[in-house]
């Protein structure tokens, strides 16, 4: 069983275990009107939706954005991530505890960055399992309506048959972390995600895009963790759907590295200001 269940989370170990977090810009005297993870950050006219950015299971906000935030910061946005669904506090791996579970810590999240900015609404970007919260929470845990966008990089939204395993904490040289947390405290969302799974079942009970929320939901052709790709997709009105490949086909990105390719940088930019998309140059993302 155990073995069974390491296989699982490596499947979805979708995102860098970076421990460094990102240095926050030297605040102004005047509230900054873009910033990742700056909470004096005041949304701009530009951009009055400030961006909930939601990291793989096994991963950490700091580490999964560290490209993605900064990136999205110089265009204009205040952005913010946490590291949610934490077995243990100490050990920087999250979105291990049941999906339940850390999608009230998520709902919990939005509100502090409501609050800290003044906004009505949020938009959130997620990577895999984060992807799956950016849908799962609006619809189950009711704040749709405190959502203005949803970008999902590869969320596992109809469930994953994991083909094509691979441990990317051992990757990273960083597979000591996981195991311990595997070891200590199981990975309750690994069951969940997982064609059939309780977590998938309720998300797909019903429509899953919520009225008044625009999403966006991007995949890769070459991912191999969550299989099969079109998993992903969301085939109901007001969710555009599209592969990395659709716009750059010679991309070779894959799973964990969407959050770190500039081409798919590119199209989480254009999906959140859709009315100021500009024309993707097409880069050459990480391919595990």
């Amino acid at each position: 069983m155990r073995n069974r269940l390491r296989r699982t989370a490596a499947g979805l170990f979708a995102a860098v275990l970076l421990a460094a977090s990102v240095t926050s810009a030297t605040t102004a005297s005047a509230a900054p009107s873009s910033g990742f993870d700056d909470w004096s950050c005041k949304p701009s006219a530009a951009h009055p939706d400030p961006l909930v950015l939601l990291h793989g299971l096994g991963g950490n906000g700091p580490g999964n954005y560290s490209y993605l935030g900064p990136f999205l910061a110089a265009k204009g946005y205040c952005a913010f991530t946490l590291t949610y669904g934490q077995a243990d506090p100490n050990i920087p791996v999250g979105g291990t505890v049941p999906i339940a579970q850390s999608s009230v810590e998520i709902a919990s999240f939005v509100q502090r960055v409501r609050t800290a900015t003044g906004a009505a609404k949020v938009d959130i970007v997620g990577h895999s399992e984060g992807g799956f919260q950016s849908i799962y929470g609006p619809k189950v845990r009711g704040y749709a309506g405190q959502v203005g966008k949803v970008v999902a990089l590869a969320p596992p939204t109809h469930g994953t048959t994991f083909a094509g395993l691979v441990s990317v904490g051992d990757y990273l040289g960083l597979g000591p972390l996981v195991d311990q947390v595997l070891q200590r405290f199981g990975c309750a969302a690994c069951d969940e995600l997982i064609v059939g799974g309780s977590a998938v079942k309720t998300l797909t009970t019903g429509p899953i895009a919520q009225p008044g929320t625009k999403y966006t939901v991007i995949a890769s052709r070459f991912d191999a963790l969550v299989t099969p790709h079109e998993t992903s997709f969301i085939r109901e009105p007001g969710v555009t759907n599209e592969y990395v490949q659709d716009s750059c086909p010679l991309d070779p990105v894959g799973h964990v590295g969407l959050a770190f390719d500039p081409t798919v940088a590119q199209l989480v930019a254009n999906a959140l200001d859709p009315a100021h998309a500009s024309r993707v140059i097409c880069a050459f993302g990480p391919p595990l």
